[in-house]
């Protein structure tokens, strides 16, 4: 049997079409859920490709953000967007954060918790670098009811026998788990929400094409029989929201936040 890979993001470019947009739309919700005051220092952990970042740039004038990511490719891609400049992304690890006691009024995790070895402990670091009465708030695709956007084709792919891994924190993910991660680590004021997003594909093949760029996911299709690939497509095509052509498509994530004691 192959030795299945760990999931990896080594293609910002890529990224930013399977995963980037959709941040950007529950991360707009997210943030004004938070609605955070203007001259913030934020800190935002796992930033990928700095789609989240860059959202906060656009939206809360923050007086600095630092993106902390330990992929070298996503954060070159980070760097190259509008943002740079006015962000600094960092290489590390969400398990010992590159970033100093108490130095930020607000530390996020984008659509990262779910990959943190120790939830906990990652909860925890961010509590360390945030100020007392600053905020600690995460929103995570929530894989126990189906709400990841690509869960639909990744569902059908492991029907046929393939192994697609799930995330190693995938059942954190619940509203009521991330409510009490964030109680556990100390933090006040905690709450929860869902946070639900549409997007819209042109065509059932851009949204396929799209579903493919997902790490694992494209490379387990290839390797599919002609006859097996045919009928993955078309299941995953009937389950689909199609209106006039275009692939009306939802996501639904659980976001939490929570104060550090004064």
């Amino acid at each position: 049997m192959t030795e299945l890979q760990p999931i990896r993001f080594i293609d910002g470019a890529g990224y930013e079409q399977m995963m980037g947009i959709w941040s950007r739309s529950a991360g707009e919700v997210f943030l004004d859920w938070l609605a955070p005051s203007k001259g913030l220092r934020w800190a935002d952990i796992g930033c990928g490709n700095g789609a989240f970042t860059e959202l906060v740039v656009e939206r809360c004038a923050p007086a600095h953000i630092v993106g902390v990511d330990p992929s070298p490719q996503q954060l070159a891609y980070a760097r190259q967007r509008h943002t740079a400049g006015l962000a600094e992304f960092v290489q590390g690890d969400a398990m010992a954060l590159p970033v100093a006691d108490r130095s930020v009024d607000a530390a996020t995790m984008a659509l990262v918790i779910f990959f943190v070895p120790d939830p906990a402990k990652g909860v925890a670091e961010m509590r360390r670098v945030v100020r007392p009465g600053g905020v600690v708030a995460a929103y995570a695709w929530d894989f126990t009811t189906g709400g990841f956007p690509w869960q639909l084709p990744q569902d059908e792919v492991r029907a046929t026998g393939a192994t697609v891994p799930w995330p190693p924190q995938a059942e954190i993910v619940r509203i009521d788990r991330l409510h009490q991660l964030w109680a556990d680590a100390g933090l006040q004021s905690v709450a929860s929400r869902e946070i639900v997003v549409e997007r819209v594909f042109p065509s059932f093949d851009e949204f396929w094409r799209v579903a493919m760029l997902t790490p694992v996911l494209g490379a387990l299709v290839e390797a599919l029989p002609a006859d097996t690939l045919a009928g993955v497509k078309e299941r995953v095509r009937a389950a689909l929201r199609i209106e006039g052509g275009k692939v009306v498509h939802t996501g639904k994530a659980n976001a939490v936040k929570g104060v550090v004691p004064r």
